[in-house]
Order: structure tokens, then C-alpha cells, then sequence
């Protein structure tokens, strides 16, 4: 392989290549294969640089190659037959308008009828309506290259083509199946482009039509039909060719759908019967447009001539054969919609339209419920298209559709216990369907005008009352309590349903189903049903009763029936049920304790049972056990709100009780990783709902969480820091102070740890880290809680000061930068005045004032990126922060010592200055940012690189 791509590159070695293919020296496949491969690097990349005679070579290489094929009894395999039509496309691409005009003559005139020869021409073809033509392949930097191909094939060579074709089909019908499918093939290719006259005549037509009744051949040749129907053409021409096609089709009995047998022929009819229709629709809408009423009417009378072939193909039991008319069916329904009146014949269309639906909606005895494949797939991506048409149908004639699913639903629910289960399912998916098919005003909302709501609200009764949840399939009972959720507003009108329905959702036809599927979709709606009876302040007080049967299920069976996830969503339910309940708060506070204790115990007993484990599997089961509690628990806590606090409903003792036992298991010594994150997940759930009675809780939780952290420990704990020092400031200020350096020596340990160069993951923790650890002196220092730092002692404030600083200037994270020149904005606001810290104006001019200076002259320092670019703007803030502290004294320090030092003229230094005075702090940010665009990688100017570097580097620039 190596040797071959050193031919590749070689700037003679394809002459060998071409030298093997003319004389066939080579008798192996790849060998060939790969002589070609040359070849077509050649034409492709160097055929600009070759010379006449070395461009005379490869047409003269091509030609032997293919008259040696003439001769061959045996062709080359496809795979070779098809790299040498793409190297015949890409020699016709680059020479044929000036160097090889008379390339098909060429080719013809060797080829004849030789089978082998056709075959490479057809191949040939194919390859070039790649490179010049194919829709589906971008060709945009070479759309003038073949726009003045295909001008110049029209001009003198496309009829010769054109009566090549015809000559093949008409003499490999019988003997070469194959060829003749590639020619038409061919000729569906081309028609898009080239005269449609020379294709749209008797000759061929009757040609094509005689493939029709040919077995090998009726697929392509309806392929090539539809090519021919689709091609772009005046409307009226349109509709002569479509309704001329239709009618050699019919009398050649094509439309009699029932009687074909060859259900992918009748795929690719149906696609050709589509195109057919949509081409009259969108030749209809032209017409109406440009006001050609008489032709129009005509043109509509063609489309509705079509429509009981439309119908028998739409409703055939094959999906592939009804899917591909889809498209022509949606279209005549949006011509039925801009009509101003319908007559009886479309209202009957209409009609059987929505039969045809709702037959095809229907599920068939093979699809596999419990293990869904690709057909299962397919399917459901087909019913996606019958979903379409019924929303389409839903604007054309509401009414209809109404009546409709309400006599299908009717029927089917009278006698469900006798019924086949895919009947009674999509009898409920259709009125499902129809919350999303008819507009609010008809009845979404069980209000207004009574006619159109009076439907909905009947079968919704019928529904809910009839029994059908008890219906023994997966399909019927998903459908049941889908449809019930959807309808929810049904059950502000009709509330004495909502007994009956909650009892599905808990027994057996719902969270106690038989199948996982049902169970696990039933927990997450009946979170649903039960949050809006609560928003719709529907909730009959029996809806507290239903506490105990949760809880029941919670000791009894919960786990055996549903995955942790949908006991999560049964948690936030029992949840929402306790919090929005009309009970008083001791009621609430004991049915909230019900809910929780037996999780608190069974958390005890796992948390002692895990260290006396040695297998690390059973150690890993516990452990996830172990979370999911605290997760359930958890989840509780997302029913209150500001309304409903957790104080007001009595709940913030059971909390604290919650918070007792699980903070424990920050000890544990194994499975540390996930039963952290699971407690600290809880933690700062705790902070937003149990408000300053978390705080007690918090000193020791850190203390534990400090211990044997590893970075991503680090990363996870610094939020939950952050988030108590934002909502209780001064509350928290005498802990902060406590925990502060032992957290920032944790994470100075976890960063100075070696790690491998090429470790990508370890490097990019470290750098979350990094970041987490300036956002947590960033939240110190904003939320005026200056005494936390000042009080850490003068070495380690220095200590802390200097991470800032590294981080603005040395790390190339501009995330961080940003960050770090924001708490060095905010500390020389504390601490830089004439008030401030001792010693801290020192620290401003030794090692502040050179980072905003610094910074930027890195090289990693990216102006084409965004977040650099706001680094820029606060390190810009930084200097004029320091500026309204130290007022003169940091102008004359600028002036007369800083920018001095860096070998800045006085011109440049005075300019700066001026800048810096000024009251709006944008000129400052402007300045800094065109003088950082002009730099070669330098900020304030040219001069302060240029000051680093030898003068022999830059005279006379």
C-alpha cells in the first residue's frame, strides 16, 4: 500500500499505470484496480500541469482499455467496471468542451451493440450525471464548469445519445435484462435536463410501457416514468403528459391494483402514481395563481380522476405500497381546503380518505410488542405519516372527522370485551389523534360551543367508564391512560370520573401491570395527571387517600415493580399529593413521614451492612440502593414551593431527620464516589427548601467531604459552597472563615499532583477544577463578605492573591482569565483604597498592574475567540478600577515607572494614560481592544513587543 501511494505521488509513474491498463499486462484484480486509481489522481489533481502529448496518452489509454473489453469473453468485475467509468466521467469533465468534443462519438462508434462496451458506456454515463449533475451531491464551486457541459451536450450530442438509448432498450430487452435496466436508469437521469421531447414521444413511451409487462425490467422502467413525470415543465404540458401517460397506463390495465400480485412492483407504481398526482396538484396551483380559471377546472377534474386509484392504493395491506402515496393524498387534501365549497363526490373522497386512515393506523397481528425491531420502526415512523393526513383531514372538514372517529369509537367500545386488540387501540388513538388534529375551539378544552364539544366529552366518558382499562394488551392499556392525560381538562367538567381513573393508574391495569413497558410509562403520567388536577384545582380531597396506597406499594412490591426512575416520578407525585393536599399541617407533616421513614430505615440498614461487604459488586448493588433513597427523598422536596414552603405544611422536622441519616454515609469508607454525589445532590436541595435550618448541618458534611477528595470531589463540593455563601452571606461568614483555607488547601493538593503528559482526561479535571476554585473566590469576594479572606492571615491572603494572578496571566483558559481579572477588579475595590488592607496597594503595582499587562502579550492570548475577548474587557475594567482607587498616584506610577520599565515612549505611555482618565470606561475597553487587533502579540502597542525584541529584527518595517 505504501509503494502504491508513492505511485500515487510519483510525477511519471502513472505512465506505467497507464502502459499495465492499455496492453493488459496485469491480470489481477486489485493490481487493475489500483492502475486506475493512479489514473484518477492524475486526471483529478495534475491534468492542468500534463502536457499535450501526455494528455494524448491517457484518451488513448482509455480507448485500448476499452476495446480490449470488446474482445474479453468475460467482463471485469463490476468493481473495476466502475472505477474505469469514473475515470471515463472525470477525463470527459475536464476535456470534453475543449480538448475531446468528439468524446461519445468516440465511444459509440467503438462500442456498437457490444454488450461488454454498453455496459462501461451506461456505467459512464451514471458517473458523469455524478460529477455534473446529481441534485444530491454538492457541485456548487463548479456550477459554471457544468452548466457549459451540459449546454454544449445539448448543442451536440444529446439526440445521439437520446436514439443510443432507444437503440439498447429496444435490442437487450429479452437477451440483457441487466443493460436495459441501466439504460433506463439512464434515461431517468438525464430527462431532468435535456429536451423532454426527445424522451416524451410515442416511440419511447410505447417503448417503456412494453417494459412495464416485463417482469426484470417494469420496476426501473415505472422508475424511469417517474423521473419523466417529475421533470419541471409548463403547467398546461404538464397535465397533457401526465393525463396522455394515465391513459396508455389504464387501457394497458395498470390500474387495476387488486389483481397485481408483485407487491415491489406495486411500490414503485404507487411512487410513479404519486408523482403523477402531485405533479396535476402542483400544475392546479400555477393555473389558480395566474388566474387560468377553464384550465384549471380541467386540471382538477385530472386530479380527481385519480383518486379511487389513490384510495386503493392508500388502503393496500402492504405500508410500502400506502406510504408512497401519502404525499399525492396530503396534496389533494390541501387543494379541498382553499376550495369555497365542496361537492357531494369530495366529501365522499374526504370520507373514504379517513377510513382508509384509520384502517391503515391499525397495528397487524406480527408486530412485536415486548421486542421492537426495525419493522416495529417502520411502522411507527409510517403511522407518523398517517398522522399527517389526519390533522390535514382535521382542517379540510372537522365535522367529518369527528363524526367519524366518534362512530368508529363508539362501535368499537360497545363491544371491546369481544373485540381484537388492535381495534380497540386504535379506536382510542383516534380520538388521542383528535386533541392534536382539531383546533382548541373544537372541544380541546371540553368549552364553548356545545356541538363541537359534546363529542369529545361523550367518548371521553365512554372512555373512562366502559371498562376498556381493564383491556388485557400492552398496546390498549398505553393508549388508555395516554389518552386520559391528553383529556385532562375532561376532568374539570366531569370530576366524579376521577375515582375511578386514579384506581386504574394504582391496581393492576396501571402501576401494577404486568409489563415493565406499561408500568414504567403509567409512574411518569400519573406524575402528569396528578400535577394538573392539582393546577386545575380539581383535586377532590380522596386524592389524599391514595398516600397510603402509595406508601403500601413502597413497602410492598415497589422496588420488584418499578426501575428506580419511575420511582422517582411515584416519589414526586406522593410529593405533589402531601404538599398540595388541603390538609392541615399536621396532617401533612405525618402522611409526609409515612412516606419517608421507611426509606430513612431501610437507608440505616444498608449504610452498616455496606463495609462488612468484601465483593465490590455487592458492594456497587448497595451503594446504588443506597443513592436511590436519597434521590427518592429528594424528589419529594420539588412539590413545595413559594406558595407552599416547607415550613408552612409542617414538613422541615421530617427533612431534618432525613438530613440526620444520610449525612453518615459521607463517611463511609467505600463507594465513596457515588454516595457523595448522591448526599451533596440532596444538600443542595435542602439549602433552597429548608432555607437557614439546613445551615446547622453543613460544617460537619464539609468536613467530611474535605477528606481523600479527588479533583472531580473538589469540582462537585465548590458549587454547594458557593450556593450557601450566595443565599446566606453574613449567616455563613463565621463558618466560611473556618472551612476556607482548609478548601483551598484540598484543592492546592489535588492540583500540584503529578499526572501523565498525555493524561487528557486528568488534565481537563485539573482545568474544571481550576475554574470551580476562581468561581468560589469570585462568589467570596462579590457577596460582601470581606472579612472571610482578611481574616486568613497576611501569608495565606498572599498565598491565595498570587493563584489569582497565575491564573489571569498563565493558564491559556480564558474562561478562568476572566474570572481571576474579575476578583482582582473586586479586590482592589475592597482592599486597594486609602482604607484598605495594609500593604495591598504594594501588591497592586508589583503584581496587578503587570498581569493587565502581561496577560494579553502571551501568545496563547486569542482574539479570534469570544471568551478571550470579554478577558480582554475585564482586564480593562481591572486597570480602571485601579485608576478610581489610587486616582493620581497609579498615573504618575504608570508614567514614570511601570510603562518606562517595558521601554514604552513617553507619547504611547501619555496616550494610555489619557485614555484611562476618561469617566466612561468603554473608551478605555475600545482603546485596548483595536490597539490588542493591530498587535503582533502584543496589547497596549507594537512598541511594547518590539521593546523585547533586537532592533536588527524590525528595521525599516
Amino acid at each position: 500500500m505504501a509503494y502504491f501511494e508513492q505511485l500515487k505521488e510519483s510525477q511519471d509513474a502513472w505512465e506505467v499505470c497507464a502502459e499495465a491498463l492499455a496492453k493488459g499486462i496485469y491480470n489481477d484484480d486489485h493490481v487493475k484496480f489500483f492502475c486506475f486509481q493512479v489514473l484518477e489522481h492524475q486526471i483529478k489533481y495534475r491534468h492542468a500541469g500534463l502536457s499535450a502529448v501526455q494528455q494524448q496518452l491517457i484518451r488513448e489509454t482509455l480507448m485500448k482499455w476499452l476495446q480490449c473489453q470488446l474482445m474479453n469473453s468475460q467482463p471485469e468485475k463490476p468493481f473495476i467496471r466502475n472505477k474505469a467509468a469514473q475515470v471515463f466521467a472525470l477525463t470527459f469533465v475536464m476535456e470534453y468542451v475543449t480538448l475531446w468534443p468528439k468524446f461519445f462519438f468516440d465511444i459509440l462508434s467503438l462500442v456498437g451493440l457490444n454488450p461488454h462496451g454498453v455496459d462501461i458506456y451506461l456505467r459512464t454515463l451514471m458517473a458523469i450525471d455524478a460529477e455534473v449533475v446529481d441534485r444530491d451531491i454538492l457541485h456548487s464551486p463548479e456550477t459554471r464548469r457544468n452548466t457549459l457541459i451540459k449546454d454544449t451536450m445539448r448543442e451536440q450530442c444529446i439526440p445521439n445519445l437520446v436514439e443510443s438509448w432507444f437503440q439498447i432498450l429496444q435490442a437487450y430487452q429479452q437477451s440483457h435484462p441487466e443493460l436495459t435496466c441501466q439504460c433506463l436508469e439512464v434515461v431517468g437521469a438525464y430527462v431532468s435536463w435535456i429536451d423532454l421531447n426527445l424522451i416524451a414521444n410515442d416511440r419511447f413511451v410505447n417503448l417503456l410501457l412494453s417494459h412495464m409487462s416485463v417482469e426484470e425490467l417494469r420496476e426501473e422502467a415505472c422508475d424511469c416514468l417517474f423521473e419523466i413525470v417529475n421533470k419541471g415543465m409548463d403547467p398546461v404540458d404538464k397535465t397533457k403528459l401526465v393525463e396522455s401517460l394515465c391513459q396508455v397506463l389504464q387501457s394497458a390495465g395498470f390500474f387495476n391494483v387488486e389483481q397485481e400480485e408483485d407487491v415491489d412492483f406495486l411500490a414503485k407504481f404507487s411512487r410513479l402514481v404519486n408523482g403523477m398526482g402531485q405533479s396535476l396538484v402542483l400544475s392546479w396551483t400555477k393555473l389558480v395563481k395566474a388566474g387560468n380559471v377553464k384550465v384549471a377546472a380541467d386540471t382538477l377534474q385530472a386530479v380527481e380522476a385519480k383518486v379511487p386509484l389513490l384510495l386503493q392504493l392508500l388502503v393496500h395491506e402492504d405500508d410500502d405500497i400506502s406510504a408512497n402515496i401519502v404525499g399525492f393524498c396530503y396534496d389533494y387534501l390541501h387543494v379541498l381546503k382553499q376550495l369555497p365549497q365542496l361537492t357531494d363526490q369530495q366529501k365522499a373522497n374526504i370520507e373514504a380518505i379517513m377510513l382508509a386512515v384509520m384502517k391503515k393506523l391499525t397495528y397487524d397481528d406480527e408486530y412485536n410488542f415486548e421486542n421492537e425491531g426495525e419493522d416495529e420502526a417502520m411502522f411507527v415512523e409510517y403511522r407518523k405519516q398517517l398522522k399527517m393526513l389526519l390533522d390535514r383531514l382535521a382542517q379540510v372538514s372537522p365535522e367529518l372527522l369527528l363524526e367519524a372517529v366518534r362512530r368508529v369509537f363508539t362501535n368499537t367500545m360497545q363491544n371491546w370485551q369481544t373485540a381484537l386488540f388492535m381495534e380497540v387501540e386504535v379506536a382510542i388513538r383516534l380520538l388521542y389523534m383528535l386533541g392534536e388534529a382539531l383546533p382548541a375551539s373544537h372541544g380541546a378544552h371540553f368549552s364553548g360551543d356545545t356541538a363541537k364539544t359534546s363529542a369529545l366529552q361523550d367518548m371521553m366518558r365512554t372512555l373512562v367508564s366502559c371498562g376498556v382499562s381493564g383491556y388485557q394488551h400492552t398496546s390498549v392499556s398505553l393508549e388508555f391512560f395516554e389518552t386520559v392525560v391528553r383529556y385532562d381538562k375532561f376532568f374539570i367538567v366531569e370530576p366524579q370520573h376521577i375515582p375511578n381513573v386514579l384506581m386504574a393508574f394504582l391496581d393492576q391495569r396501571g402501576l401494577r401491570h404486568s409489563s415493565p413497558k406499561v408500568r414504567s410509562r403509567v409512574a411518569y403520567l400519573f406524575s402528569r395527571f396528578v400535577k394538573t388536577l392539582f393546577e386545575l384545582n380539581s383535586a377532590d380531597p380522596v386524592l389524599i387517600s391514595f398516600i397510603t396506597s402509595i406508601s403500601d406499594f413502597q413497602e410492598n412490591g415497589f422496588p420488584a415493580l418499578l426501575t428506580s426512575d419511575d420511582q422517582l416520578f411515584m416519589f414526586e407525585t406522593a410529593g405533589v399529593l402531601i404538599v398540595n393536599g388541603e390538609s392541615p399541617a399536621e396532617r401533612k407533616q405525618a402522611l409526609m413521614r409515612s412516606l419517608l421513614t421507611p426509606l430513612m430505615d431501610a437507608f440505616r440498614l444498608l449504610l452498616a451492612k455496606l463495609p462488612q461487604e468484601t465483593e465490590e459488586e455487592r458492594q456497587a448493588a448497595l451503594a446504588d440502593c443506597l443513592s436511590h433513597a436519597v434521590g427518592f427523598a429528594s424528589r419529594t422536596s420539588k412539590a413545595f414551593s413559594n406558595k407552599q414552603t416547607v415550613k408552612q405544611c409542617g414538613c422541615t422536622e421530617v427533612y431534618r431527620d432525613c438530613l440526620q441519616a444520610f449525612l453518615p454515609a459521607l463517611s463511609c469508607p467505600v463507594q465513596r464516589g457515588p454516595l457523595r454525589s448522591s448526599v451533596r445532590s440532596f444538600l443542595h436541595r435542602m439549602i433552597i427548601c429548608l432555607e437557614e435550618e439546613v445551615l446547622p448541618f453543613i460544617p460537619a458534611a464539609s468536613e467530611h467531604m474535605l477528606k481523600d477528595c479527588e479533583a472531580k470531589d473538589l469540582q462537585e463540593f465548590i458549587p454547594l459552597i458557593s450556593q450557601i455563601t450566595a443565599k446566606f452571606k453574613r449567616q455563613v461568614s463565621p463558618f466560611l472563615q473556618q472551612v476556607f483555607m482548609p478548601l483551598v488547601l484540598a484543592i492546592f493538593e489535588v492540583l500540584a499532583r503529578p499526572a501523565e503528559d498525555n493524561d487528557q482526561a486528568a488534565a481537563l479535571e485539573k482545568q474544571m477544577l481550576r475554574r470551580s476554585y476562581f468561581c468560589f473566590i469570585q462568589t467570596i469576594a462579590s457577596s460582601g463578605m470581606n472579612e472571610v479572606m482578611a481574616n486568613q492571615g497576611a501569608e495565606n491572603i498572599e498565598r491565595v492573591v498570587f493563584t489569582i494572578i497565575q491564573g489571569a496571566v498563565d493558564f491559556p483558559d480564558p474562561i478562568a482569565q476572566k474570572t481571576c481579572f474579575i476578583i482582582l477588579s473586586k479586590l482592589v475595590e475592597l482592599w486597594g483604597g486609602k482604607d484598605g488592607m495594609v500593604g495591598f496597594p504594594d501588591f497592586i503595582y508589583k503584581h496587578i498592574v503587570p498581569a493587565c499587562f502581561l496577560a494579553p502579550l502571551k501568545p496563547t492570548f486569542d482574539l479570534t475567540d469570544a471568551q478571550t475577548v470579554l478577558t480582554l474587557s475585564e482586564c480593562a475594567l481591572t486597570l480602571k478600577i485601579i485608576h478610581l482607587k489610587r486616582g493620581p498616584e497609579f498615573i504618575q506610577f504608570l508614567q514614570q515607572e511601570y510603562l518606562p520599565s517595558l521601554q514604552v515612549s513617553p507619547e504611547i505611555a501619555q496616550e494610555l494614560c489619557q485614555v484611562l482618565q476618561q469617566p466612561d470606561v468603554k473608551v478605555l475597553k475600545t482603546y485596548i481592544k483595536v490597539r490588542a487587533d493591530e498587535r503582533d502579540s502584543s496589547l497596549i502597542l507594537k512598541n511594547v513587543i518590539l521593546c523585547h525584541v533586537p532592533p536588527s529584527c524590525y528595521e525599516g518595517q
